[in-house]
């Protein structure tokens, strides 16, 4: 439980960054070429993940089953394209929030 809470709001707050356009967002953005028309919908799936979480721990688990799995899949993609871009001083952060989604998805069984 203790997993999804942090996981929960890890991801709350990576979402409010990039609803508020914040400046490291849009650097990091920048870094990976990645188009700034992204960042919003990127936390639309940031915050659909915390919200998923948050419903599993209320009671409905097979939401929080398909969240972990969801941000599980967005972080992958996350990890990946900054190897791609070869942003590896960057991949921390998306590393770990990958560890907390795949811990939260394991925590579930």
């Amino acid at each position: 439980m203790i997993v999804e809470l942090v996981t929960i709001a890890l991801n709350a707050a990576a979402a409010t960054a990039d609803f508020a356009g914040a400046e490291f967002v849009r650097d990091n953005a920048r870094k990976l070429d990645l188009p700034s028309r992204w960042i919003l919908p990127l936390g639309v799936l940031k915050a659909a993940g915390a919200l998923g979480l948050a419903a599993g721990l209320a009671g409905v688990p097979c939401v929080g089953v398909a969240a972990a799995g969801g941000l599980t899949l967005f972080f992958v993609g996350a990890v990946a394209l900054h190897v791609w871009r070869k942003a590896l001083r960057d991949i921390g952060y998306p590393a770990a929030f990958l560890g907390l989604a795949i811990a939260s998805l394991v925590s579930q069984w």
